[in-house]
């Protein structure tokens, strides 16, 4: 026979609930503070988007402030999540993770269930109109990637073709024709009539070429991506030179009911001393064998 809940588990489980939705009440009416009362900052990053943000091998943090339903620091491996780490060691706060869609993060309006980004957003319109940025804190290019064994020698040839993206991306917008970055940021411009094969995130495309999906030539992703495809000994290989610079920064959601003014700031400064100090060039150096994060401070 099922016992009638108490007021008291009802209390309960709703302080849960408040907890996993970003950090339950707080007397704090602006971001930062309310990061630096329950000691812990919550990181939306893609678990599948290596080498920038992957899931560890590691077992979940035992001494813990983060919610039960996101991870610890250790449970989170990349060039993005070691980002986030250092901005929480920084602020003298713990790093937790969140991962939703990436088309949940890039839509805005996160209702507080994380407080930032640090998932390789790249800063262009419309998106200023939905988030704070930071300083970037890396540049890498966009590029195509091919099975192995393709005979496209050149960007040009995907006209016409079926090319696989990850959903709410620039290399969708690329693809689309639409990406707004500065002309000085844009190399080449998308062949026309591609058709566009959609997925959820980057490392989709290339796992499916590698599982012997047939149905797209192509995919556009990030360098560091395709170079990480290569060096997992994956089937594939970068087509033709750089397409365009993407910088990426850290984002603040605008329609957080919480005053992010202070947060941006004190983060931004991190991300500059972050800069001057070499550590984000170290982060480069481990994850992607070269330093993408030069000529962003001005």
């Amino acid at each position: 026979m099922k016992k009638l809940l108490t007021l008291a588990s009802l209390l309960v489980l709703a302080s849960l609930v408040l907890s996993a939705c970003g950090g339950g009440a707080s007397s704090a009416s602006d971001l930062l503070g309310a990061i630096k009362e329950r000691g812990y900052i919550l990181v939306s990053t893609d678990p599948n988007y290596a080498p920038q943000s992957f899931l560890s091998t590691e077992a979940r943090a035992t001494d813990t402030k983060c919610p039960t339903d996101a991870l610890t620091a250790v449970e989170m491996d990349g060039f993005d999540a070691d980002v986030a780490k250092e901005i929480g060691k920084r602020l003298g706060v713990e790093t937790c993770f969140a991962t939703p869609d990436w088309d949940m993060v890039t839509a805005g309006s996160w209702a507080n269930k994380w407080d930032i980004s640090v998932g390789s957003m790249t800063i262009k319109p419309p998106r200023p109109d939905t988030f704070f940025f930071t300083t970037p804190y890396y540049a890498p290019s966009g590029v195509v990637g091919v099975p192995a064994d393709s005979t496209l020698t050149s960007v040009d040839e995907l006209a016409g073709q079926s090319v696989c993206v990850a959903t709410a991306t620039t290399y969708f917008d690329w693809i689309s024709g639409a990406l707004d970055l500065n002309p000085e940021d844009i190399y080449v411009q998308s062949p026309a009539d591609i058709k566009v094969v959609e997925l959820p995130t980057d490392q989709e495309c290339p796992q499916a070429i590698d599982a012997g999906r047939e149905d797209f030539v192509a995919y556009v992703t990030s360098k560091t991506v395709v170079d990480a495809n290569i060096a997992a000994g994956m089937a594939v290989k970068q087509l033709g030179g750089p397409l365009f610079l993407e910088k990426n920064a850290v984002a603040f959601d605008k329609a957080s009911s919480l005053d992010s003014t202070s947060a941006v700031e004190t983060i931004d400064n991190i991300i500059k001393e972050m800069h001057g100090d070499g550590t984000l060039s170290g982060f480069s150096m481990k994850w992607f064998g070269t330093d993408l994060t030069q000529g962003l401070v001005k």
